[in-house]
């Protein structure tokens, strides 16, 4: 299985790189991490609905073909851990590719949102992007962790 992280931004402070590789490198073989960042679209002086739907087009054009999009959102479900371990089962079991998508700084346009499988909140609170990334990564991990027993996660 190959979970896709799509991410807008780049060039973000080394600790974000650090702490998203440090736990993508601890994913297994089978179930690894891959981060595709994308680059955000220019401000300037344009509508935030006109940025947000050439972003669109980019997330389109990055989604691994067959991906399961689920979108990032604080206003999602929030999944514990073993919910989130529920669904790597699953992901595993049936082959699905999920692609998991963090918008830029004004969000992501309505037709990714209504294009995807599942939208996820990773806190009710707003986190800067590179800091989602990071505990996106860490927390696939865990889910990994728990379904094999692994003793990083304890209840």
């Amino acid at each position: 299985m190959r979970l896709t992280i799509i991410a807008f931004g780049q060039k973000l402070p080394h600790w974000v790189d650090a702490g998203f590789d440090d736990y993508a490198r601890r994913m297994p073989p089978e179930a690894r991490i891959e981060l595709v960042e994308l680059k955000p679209e220019e401000r300037g002086t344009r509508a935030v609905a006109q940025i947000l739907e050439r972003e669109a087009a980019r997330v389109e054009a990055a989604l691994p073909k067959g991906a399961l999009p689920i979108v990032l959102d604080e206003r999602g479900k929030a999944p514990g851990t073993a919910e989130l371990a529920r669904w790597m089962a699953g992901w595993l079991a049936d082959g699905s590719q999920p692609a998991f998508i963090i918008g830029s700084a004004d969000g992501l346009d309505a037709r990714i949102k209504q294009r995807a499988a599942k939208t996820l909140a990773l806190s009710a609170l707003t986190l800067p992007h590179g800091l989602a990334r990071v505990l996106l990564a860490e927390q696939l991990y865990r889910a990994w962790s728990l379904l094999h027993n692994h003793p990083y996660h304890r209840e």
